[in-house]
């Protein structure tokens, strides 16, 4: 049987996307997959839950700016080339495939002493530096934004395909009603959903707890303020804090009328396929390359979003909900242009396409 590798991590952003392609890969051919991912952290976690093998490397950070940290991870990201080297020796896959994020340069790098084909991913409007670096080995880069092609370096303009972002099947079939009775509310109940990624973000909570009653007025929210999140404010009424929405989330955004949320890839991804207008709060500063702010201000310009940005108050959130709230047209606008910015199948189509790669087909069976 014909074996692939995958590689990426760190978030749930490169890796449930991952998994996507990997459902889609396994409905066109028998194939055997396994995940090369961080040997710290969450990957092993969410990869094993999958079904899928895991095997973990040694993973450093590769940072733009100066940082005493960094002398410390070139060693890591050294032990893990040579870990994934002799990974990738013994299982011989026909094709390494990337999805981002600091643990997949190793891989890549090692996949290309190897000969291992390569292929890559991007989720954001604008490639990051992992995808950088992985880009130089890779046969094909695929890309989340149409406009990406551009803003990579010109000898791998011809290499990139445009496909959208993975996104799990279990949004694509998610069910307002099953999201309505998860949180016990009724068909008349308007629903504001609040998100922070799935660890919370500081700014939205402070600014949702200062303007909650104005938002209760209007709507019942339901806020993800992240497992760590320090938060005072008891489920009441039209209120319900969750700490984490597991399996249940995709039917939880179907039910929403209306999200405020980051704008990670993953994020805006899921709220568009189910065609949910956005106000979005992307993480910027120094902490930060700027990925989220070019994400939402695209998300904006296709008329799915409202941006905030800057020095936002919690006057701008019960301004920009009302204001949306208030405009059914320019509610159906934002939800159409959501869905359409969502349209496209990247799952089937990068399985597709790695399915069709001539060293898979030269391979056989086995």
């Amino acid at each position: 049987m014909i074996t692939i590798a995958f590689a990426g991590g760190g978030t749930g952003g490169h890796i449930y996307p991952g998994l996507t392609i990997i459902a889609s890969l396994k409905k066109i051919f028998p194939c055997r997959v396994f995940w090369i991912g961080a040997d710290t952290g969450m990957d092993r976690a969410i990869v094993e839950e999958a079904g899928i093998e895991f095997r973990g490397i040694p993973a450093g950070k590769l940072r733009r700016y100066f940082s005493l940290k960094n002398f410390v991870d070139i060693f890591k990201v050294l032990a893990g080339f040579f870990a994934a080297r002799t990974i990738l020796s013994r299982e011989k896959p026909a094709l390494l495939f990337s999805k981002g994020g600091f643990v997949s340069v190793p891989p890549c790098v090692a996949a290309s002493t190897l000969k291992i084909p390569v292929f890559t991913h991007e989720s954001d409007f604008s490639p990051g530096l992992a995808t950088r670096i992985n880009l130089r080995f890779a046969e094909k880069i695929f890309t989340a934004f149409r406009e990406t092609a551009g803003l990579l370096p010109p000898a791998a303009r011809s290499r990139a395909v445009y496909t959208g972002n993975p996104i799990r099947p279990e949004f694509r079939a998610a069910c307002a009603k099953s999201g309505r009775a998860f949180l016990g509310i009724g068909e008349e109940d308007p629903v504001l959903l609040v998100l922070g990624g799935s660890l919370g973000a500081r700014q939205i909570n402070d600014l949702v707890r200062e303007c909650l009653p104005r938002l209760t007025g209007r709507f019942v929210v339901v806020h993800q303020t992240g497992p760590g999140a320090a938060w005072d404010i008891p489920a009441a009424g039209r209120y319900k804090p969750y700490p984490f929405i597991h399996s249940d989330l995709p039917h939880v955004i179907a039910a929403a009328a209306l999200v405020l949320c980051r704008s990670g890839a993953g994020t805006i991804w899921e709220c568009a396929s189910l065609g949910k207008p956005m106000i979005l709060v992307p993480l910027a500063g120094s902490g930060t390359r700027g990925d989220q702010v070019e994400n939402a201000r695209y998300l904006e310009k296709k008329g799915a979003a409202l941006v905030l940005s800057g020095d936002v108050k919690a006057e701008d959130i019960v301004t920009a909900v009302e204001r949306i709230s208030e405009d059914d047209g320019a509610r159906k606008k934002m939800s159409a242009a959501a869905l359409e910015f969502a349209a496209l199948d990247a799952g089937r189509l990068i399985a597709e396409a790695i399915a069709a790669h001539p060293g898979l087909s030269k391979r056989g069976p086995s």
